[in-house]
């Protein structure tokens, strides 16, 4: 083999190894993004608190979820301070709960389609969350009553 031939495929080589890197550096990058974790990574609070949301009734009317208090929280967790309920709607789903200050919203999700609007989390003797859709609007006031909290009569 020339000289000339083994400079070309030399080049060759270091040139394919240098883009094969570069690609490689780039997928890394634009992956991490891409594949990670949709929301981050859950603590066992994030994961008992989403279960106490339960799921829509068939018909797509209001329910509430059983009562749901984590057994066990993580060292710098505040632990709850009083019983978690969960509340759907079409419009979205929220968990409160009770406490020494009055009920508070834990955490709120909108339905597709829909949108948080005017939420009073609280601590207070009431809250209230507005989930609003292009043609309807649906609204989840919460008070406690017996340390759980309850819908309010005026919802």
């Amino acid at each position: 083999m020339d000289r000339r031939t083994l400079l070309a495929v030399t080049g060759w080589l270091a040139t394919t190894a240098a883009a094969t890197l570069v690609g490689l550096a780039a997928v890394d990058l634009a992956g991490a993004g891409i594949t990670g974790t949709a929301g981050g990574v859950r603590t066992e609070r994030d994961v008992a608190r989403a279960l106490a949301v339960p799921e829509p009734g068939p018909s797509g009317a209001v329910g509430a979820g059983p009562v749901a208090t984590p057994t066990g929280t993580r060292s710098g967790t505040p632990a709850p301070t009083g019983a978690w309920r969960g509340f759907v709607t079409e419009g979205g789903s929220v968990v409160a709960e009770c406490g020494p200050g009055g009920v508070r919203v834990v955490t709120s999700a909108a339905a597709p389609g829909y949108r948080a609007k005017d939420t009073d989390l609280g601590p207070d003797d009431h809250v209230e969350v507005r989930f609003l859709g292009e043609e309807r609007e649906y609204e989840i006031r919460l008070r406690c009553r017996g340390g759980v909290p309850t819908r309010d009569p005026e919802d």
